[in-house]
């Protein structure tokens, strides 16, 4: 009850042709086929590794206190 048959399929898809003609319909799935290939082109590229640790993208802050032992090292 309810379900489509393979001769149902075939009928529905050969009225669609005739509905919408021939040349129109292989336009249409030539854009989906496009469209599905620009998506894995798409997620294939975002596929790059991505730096894990923010450390690694800039250098190390040097620290805002210096004990007085550094300090006179540097003055030397």
């Amino acid at each position: 009850m309810g379900g489509f048959s393979l001769m149902h399929w075939l009928v529905f898809g050969v009225i669609a042709i005739l509905v919408l003609g021939g040349g129109r319909f292989s336009n249409m799935m030539g854009d989906v086929a496009k469209g599905i290939k620009s998506f894995k082109k798409g997620m294939a590229e975002e596929d790059d590794p991505v730096p894990t640790r923010i450390e690694a993208q800039r250098p190390a802050a040097e620290p805002a206190y210096q004990p007085e032992a550094e300090r006179a090292r540097e003055d030397r």
